[in-house]
């Protein structure tokens, strides 16, 4: 069999396993079984397949087909440019999480930034994009999950961080030092009830994906602690679920009246960044009172 029908082959199997981009992903399977780039894969489509290559071409397609992620798979996905090790320590990073690394060169282009928490930073996929732009800025990236650390680590050394990104073990807020100048989170979002049971979201860590009943547990904790960890004028900004723009907005109008809250939506239309810059000098009142 030639890698042209291999990966043919492939494609009708998991096409007709309900796999969504199925000829992409028969690609990257085809590609990580034989250890070659996209350019190699169509320069070598007629080359016949040994039969140690094909089978093992097959067990990953196999797996494929039993809803295991294709990153876990081949231990790594590409966000914001960049190549992130992963594995079921972690999540897999999302597209649609790019717009939280844009929305924060923005405010360093137009704010003095000099330190950033990233908040439940997994694979460190957020805190590493950011390192790489902004080579001043001194970064914290914590996470609850160690194990979800050690993966971060290996992918700060990958990509020649590891001097400017400090990963911290311990819930949220807690590990920083002291106040930083923004804030970054993409923490979980989904509903308890609405966890999927099966398929590739099944195999990721329940930790990083459960937000409680409303799906804002983790969202509504960072906005009411975030005041006493961001310097006069700094800011925060929050990945958020579909429909939850609304709930989000008021919570923080409600915690910081004179602060600006602005909500971005994503290349689908869908309300996916929320944004909050403290004016310099008044951190919200309301919450130096302890609400």
């Amino acid at each position: 069999m030639t890698l042209q029908q291999a990966l043919g082959r492939a494609r009708e199997i998991l096409a007709a396993n309900n796999v969504e981009e199925a000829s992409l992903e028969g690609e990257l399977l085809l590609r990580h079984t034989l250890g070659i780039d996209r350019a190699q894969l169509y320069l070598e489509f007629s080359r016949e397949l040994s039969p140690e290559e094909e089978a093992a071409f097959w067990r990953l397609v196999e797996r494929r087909c039993r809803g295991e992620p294709t990153a876990y798979i081949i231990g790594h996905r590409e966000f914001y440019g960049l190549d992130f090790r992963v594995d079921p320590r972690v999540l897999i990073p999302r597209p649609e999480s790019e717009l939280l690394v844009e929305k924060a060169l923005e405010l360093a282009r137009t704010r003095r930034i000099t330190t950033i928490a990233d908040i439940g930073t997994g694979c460190g996929a957020i805190a590493i994009s950011l390192a790489r732009n902004l080579p001043q800025v001194k970064i914290y990236a914590t996470d609850i999950s160690a194990s979800a650390l050690e993966v971060a680590r290996s992918n700060c050394l990958e990509h020649g961080v590891a001097d400017r990104v400090y990963l911290l073990v311990g819930d949220m807020l807690e590990p920083l030092p002291g106040p930083v100048d923004l804030i970054i989170a993409n923490l979980p979002y989904v509903r308890e009830s609405e966890l999927p049971q099966s398929g590739p979201v099944s195999f990721e860590p329940r930790i990083a994906l459960n937000g409680g009943p409303a799906g804002l547990e983790k969202i509504a904790k960072l906005c009411r602690e975030a005041g006493a960890k961001l310097t006069p004028g700094g800011c925060l900004l929050l990945e958020i679920g579909q429909g939850q723009g609304e709930a989000v907005r008021a919570l923080l109008r409600e915690l910081f009246p004179s602060g600006l809250v602005e909500v971005t939506p994503d290349f689908s239309g869908i309300e996916r960044v929320v944004t909050l810059c403290l004016t310099p000098n008044r951190l919200g009142a309301r919450l130096a009172e302890g609400i």
